[in-house]
């Protein structure tokens, strides 16, 4: 549950912006002289030439202007065209604008008698101009780039060396944990986190300890050193971390599992220790490694690394730190993962994860209080029914929630509307199952036949077998990559016997089994359907020993330890695990086909009232087929609330039964021409 809790800082006087160097300055800086130091030697040539040289040049017109360097006894002078393509041997384009000589001269008295005698001897009428040269341009041109290359260097080295977090050459090895101090703003507590009670229940005992260690040392006991949370993504492990530093309030520093990583070798260890020097000076305290399963790998699995795995190495420290050697007084570990089989075994053992704290997905309690907690911010009206949302979404978690929370207020916002109202919550439930509707593709009377059978047929089956999910609702609109879907609801159930799975296969196999009978051809619409019923078929054989010539074996390695090179069973074995495979399936086909063959003409009927509105209801099965034998309290609710939807819009005379769901949920059934 996200944190609402920001209330405002006070503002004190503005400081003065302060200009911050921002290395592309240099480089900025850098290319300019390049581009300038171009553009020189593109538009002049230059030449050294003899004193004698000079002078049959001077004498013959080839100069037009000439300066005297005096305190250097040096000229430079400036070519005509014509004399500067004898002199240099090239095109006028290529000499550029102001073409040179240079010379060394006897002295300033020489070459003015000499420019007197050129004067009355050729008419000599060059420009001719007495300077005095600086020392320090030639020091720059000689010194000035590397002078530019040591200032880069520093530029650089400090840069790095200053930046926090970690992030500089000098700090690599420094620990990137965000530290939430006790004196924070912001906070999470155990109200901020619904539901997830036996696991709060856990953590709480942490909690009791920071605040009042005595009542357990005085007894002899000690605080588990560290708790690992684990459960699917989206339950909430995160946000319950957060909320034990909040409720204890103590220093919290959070960071990831791959913050550890990096590309220097000894930096994930130099890390480790870092942070928990951090932790004893702050301790009592609480480190939380999120996605631990990042440093915490099982070692060894990896035969393509070496011996010098720089994520072996980070692990190891870690281990140390845990539980080593030093003293790690007042330091408690909390991490998190969803993948809890592929960590290390010394990783998980007593005296360092002490605990292991299980968070499942919430149940319809759990998830009633979840929508409690999300619905707070959301303006909602009468209409909503909390109890119903909790029902009609089995399996999701509170992530999930909370994003159904939010579409159904961005669809309400769509529609002009000033609250949130029911329809719009079971509008967001639909597009998060079973994805955007398309209403504008476009399909053939055909195709929309054949997928209207597809449906049907999983509707029929679903409705005369007992331990087949209750069915909600049926459409032929395409919806995300299916042109069809089937909504159900599952019933929350901790174990699953064989009867039940060989039910819900049959009914996943009435959508091929009607086009058979009822189209006379297959097509590949079913593709999702027989991948599900493959995988479920094999898991029968393989992992619950629910076979006639396999009994009571299962062939899943639970530990992790395998490393999956061969097999577990001899090819004689594989051998009668397909056909036993081959028969589960072939066996509930001819069923749903025996079954389909006896319940045709309510097919047709619910097919025909399919095709002309596009979407059908628990109302619109039990009219033809009658109420159901093993109706379950669920599917008497829904049905009541689907009734109740129905007779608010004949009052309101808009019939559109499309859009009067109940929509209910947990899985979408890929329809005719969908593959997935």
């Amino acid at each position: 549950m996200d944190n609402n809790l920001n209330p405002l800082q006070p503002q004190g006087p503005k400081k003065p912006r302060k200009t911050i160097f921002n290395l592309y300055w240099m480089y900025s800086l850098i290319a300019f002289l390049l581009i300038g130091l171009y553009l020189i030697n593109d538009t002049t040539s230059s030449k050294e030439v003899t004193w004698t040289q000079f002078g049959e040049i001077a004498q013959k017109g080839g100069i037009t202007e000439m300066t005297v360097f005096t305190n250097k006894d040096f000229v430079e002078a400036v070519l005509t065209d014509s004399a500067a393509q004898q002199v240099f041997s090239s095109s006028k384009e290529k000499l550029g604008k102001r073409p040179q000589i240079t010379t060394h001269i006897p002295s300033a008295e020489v070459l003015d008698n000499t420019i007197t005698r050129w004067k009355e001897e050729s008419g000599f009428h060059a420009e001719v101009k007495y300077e005095k040269s600086s020392d320090f341009g030639d020091l720059l041109w000689s010194f000035g780039p590397i002078l530019l290359l040591i200032a880069f260097w520093f530029l650089i080295m400090r840069r790095m060396s200053n930046q926090g977090g970690g992030g500089g050459v000098f700090n690599v090895g420094k620990s990137k944990a965000q530290l939430f101090d006790k004196e924070g703003p912001v906070r999470v507590t155990f109200k901020d986190v619904a539901g997830l009670s036996e696991a709060k229940q856990e953590v709480e005992e942490i909690v009791s300890f920071l605040k009042n260690p005595g009542k357990y040392t005085e007894l002899g006991g000690k605080i588990p050193k560290g708790a690992l949370l684990v459960g699917p993504p989206g339950t909430g492990k995160t946000l319950l971390a957060k909320a034990v530093a909040g409720e204890a309030n103590v220093p919290f520093f959070s960071l990831s599992g791959s913050d550890f990583v990096e590309m220097f070798v000894g930096v994930g260890a130099s890390r480790v220790r870092d942070l928990f020097r951090q932790a004893k000076e702050k301790a009592p305290c609480i480190v939380f490694i999120d996605e631990i399963d990042a440093v915490g790998r099982a070692r060894g699995k990896n035969p393509n690394m070496g011996a010098n795995d720089e994520r072996e190495n980070t692990l190891n420290q870690l281990l140390t730190e845990m539980d080593g050697f030093g003293s790690n007084s007042g330091v408690i570990i909390l991490a998190a993962t969803n993948r809890a089989d592929i960590l290390d075994k010394a990783l998980l053992r007593a005296g360092r994860f002490d605990r292991q704290i299980y968070v499942e997905l919430p149940d319809l309690n759990d998830r009633k209080a979840i929508f409690g907690v999300h619905l707070r911010n959301v303006k909602i009206d009468e209409s909503v029914d909390i109890d119903l949302l909790a029902r009609q979404t089995p399996g999701f978690s509170g992530a999930d929630i909370a994003n159904v929370c939010n579409e159904a207020a961005l669809i309400a916002a769509r529609k002009e509307k000033n609250f949130v109202q029911k329809q719009d919550f079971m509008d967001a439930v639909d597009r998060i199952v079973g994805g955007l509707e398309k209403r504008t593709k476009i399909t053939t009377v055909e195709e929309k036949r054949a997928i209207a059978i597809h449906e049907a047929g999983h509707a029929s089956l679903s409705w005369f077998l007992q331990y087949a999910n209750p069915l909600v609702k049926v459409t032929i609109v395409p919806r995300g990559k299916a042109l069809g879907a089937a909504w159900y609801l599952p019933e929350e159930r901790q174990i699953t016997t064989k009867e039940q799975l060989l039910d819900e296969m049959c009914a996943t196999l009435g959508g091929r089994a009607a086009e058979e009978l009822f189209l006379g051809r297959i097509s590949t619409g079913a593709a999702n359907d027989l991948e599900r019923v493959t995988k479920q078929a094999y898991a029968m054989v393989v992992y619950f020993g629910m076979s006639e010539k396999l009994p009571n074996l299962s062939y899943y390695d639970s530990t992790g330890q395998d490393y999956g090179f061969t097999k577990p069973y001899s090819e004689e074995t594989a051998r009668l695990i397909d056909e036993e495979v081959s028969r589960i399936v072939a066996g509930q086909y001819d069923r749903a086909k025996t079954i389909l063959t006896e319940k045709a003409e309510g097919h047709a009927q619910l097919t025909q009232v399919l095709i002309e509105r596009e979407v059908i209801f628990t109302e619109d099965v039990e009219h033809i087929f009658g109420k159901r034998q093993w109706a379950s309290r669920s599917e008497e609710i829904l049905r009541d609330e689907t009734a109740e939807e129905a007779l608010e819009k004949e009052a309101a005379e808009e019939p559109q039964p499309e859009e009067a769901s109940p929509a209910a949920l947990q899985q979408a059934e890929a329809a005719p021409d969908s593959q997935e």
